[in-house]
């Protein structure tokens, strides 16, 4: 059964979130993350591949983010 997060996580995987031309657009691209599902697949994609400071911090603000609205 497909829910509009898994189709929202399907188009827009760790690799076109994370691997986007400039900033603004990876900056989107966390900020639109709907789900810890989909954002520890984010990490683990940034840990595998970039291994970002400032990348791995924007999305562990975005894990705190999300933590606060399941509150």
């Amino acid at each position: 059964m497909g829910t509009t997060d898994d189709k929202e996580s399907n188009e827009f995987p760790p690799e076109k979130r994370l691997e986007a031309p400039n900033t603004r657009l990876i900056k989107a691209g966390i900020a639109t993350i709907p789900d810890m599902e989909t954002l520890q697949e984010c990490v683990a994609y940034e840990n595998a591949h970039q291994n970002r400071t400032q990348i791995l911090r924007r999305l562990k603000w975005k894990a705190e983010e999300l933590r606060e609205d399941e509150d």
